[in-house]
């Protein structure tokens, strides 16, 4: 019996269940193998395109479209902070979910549609994280435990499905000025996203001449941006955070990016597709201030032994018990760089 997923996750005593747990193990195996069937492939590389590609990825132009039919209108708003015509955003792809779903699985859909619903961001707090993106693959992950989605359909559901939801998910960061889910700033990643760093370290494994050090080669970055997943997050984060210095030099990787400029120094891409994958698990999937909003239903099961807490939450409506960490859902409430960047480019004072 399918049910609506429901938080389960609150104490550290939860967590450890957790990440002994089958539900853990089937998660990271899933993105392993996705990251593992983009080894060595470009986005344009030709593979196999099934039906349900073809329809996943109209999903999302359909959520794209939802986007353009709630522009920002308070143009006057001087706010630093997200925009509040996400909440319509968000509302009309709630209200709309299991109709979106529907072409593609007709079963389950209370449980695929909490999801790709919370795969957007926050509507409360108009802000976007890791455990956002995580909701993104547990939507595949249930498609693909209902046989909807086939192990063959794994390169192009990166190369295409992922990567559209990429480029749709910089649209929202970009028009609606979403927070940072809790950013580490210049030492994070980045300030919303961790998979595509995962899956792009793979793209470029045995790649003839781009090395790790070539992140920092603006011209290589602009040239491979579209072909290289890793390669557009580098160019995203680069138009971003550069654009908020006023100054006349160019902030290198190194100032606002420190973590990916010490990633940058590793010998190959192979090392670093596999330290990625050692770093989500110990600051996506190992994480409490994350895994507390992790949803279970009967598709991805709780694990044993975890209690049906009662809590008095927050006003944020989240539990904490731990200090702020990477991509955690709270702490101080930070600006996005978009904010900053389309801030300066308006002649809004921003300090």
């Amino acid at each position: 019996m399918y049910f609506k997923p429901v938080r389960r996750v609150f104490t550290q005593d939860d967590l450890s269940k957790w990440i002994e747990s089958d539900t853990y193990k089937e998660v990271l195996e899933f993105i392993t193998q996705l990251q593992d069937s983009v080894t060595d492939k470009a986005n344009d590389d030709p593979v196999a395109t099934s039906p349900v590609i073809t329809k996943l990825i109209h999903l999302i132009e359909e959520i794209y479209q939802i986007i353009q039919r709630h522009p920002v209108t308070l143009e006057k708003d001087i706010s630093r902070f997200g925009k509040i015509e996400f909440r319509d955003f968000y509302d009309e792809v709630e209200a709309n979910a299991s109709t979106l779903i529907e072409p593609i699985c007709d079963t389950a859909l209370i449980e695929t549609s909490t999801y790709l619903t919370n795969s957007w961001g926050d509507r409360t707090r108009i802000d976007y994280g890791s455990g956002h993106e995580l909701n993104f693959i547990c939507f595949l992950l249930c498609l693909y435990k209902l046989g909807i989605i086939k192990q063959e359909d794994f390169p192009a559901l990166i190369l295409q499905v992922f990567t559209k939801y990429m480029s749709t998910m910089r649209c929202l960061q970009r028009t609606y000025w979403l927070e940072p889910a809790g950013s580490h700033g210049v030492w994070g990643l980045d300030d919303y996203h961790f998979l595509p760093f995962l899956f792009g370290g793979a793209q470029l494994c045995n790649h003839p001449h781009m090395k790790p050090k070539s992140i920092h080669n603006d011209e290589l970055v602009e040239m491979y941006k579209d072909k290289y997943i890793y390669m557009e997050c580098i160019n995203f984060i680069n138009n971003i955070k550069t654009s908020t210095n006023t100054q006349q030099d160019k902030l290198s990787l190194r100032w606002h990016s420190p973590m990916l400029d010490d990633i940058s120094s590793a010998k190959s891409w192979s090392k670093i597709k596999e330290g990625m994958v050692k770093m989500y698990k110990v600051e996506v999937l190992g994480k409490l201030p994350i895994i507390q909003h992790f949803m279970f239903g009967e598709l991805l099961k709780c694990p044993e032994g975890i209690p049906g807490h009662q809590h008095e939450v927050e006003d944020c409506g989240h539990v904490h018990e731990v200090t702020n960490t990477w991509g955690d859902c709270c702490g101080i409430k930070v600006p996005s760089a978009i904010a900053a960047s389309e801030s300066i480019k308006r002649g809004i004072p921003f300090d």
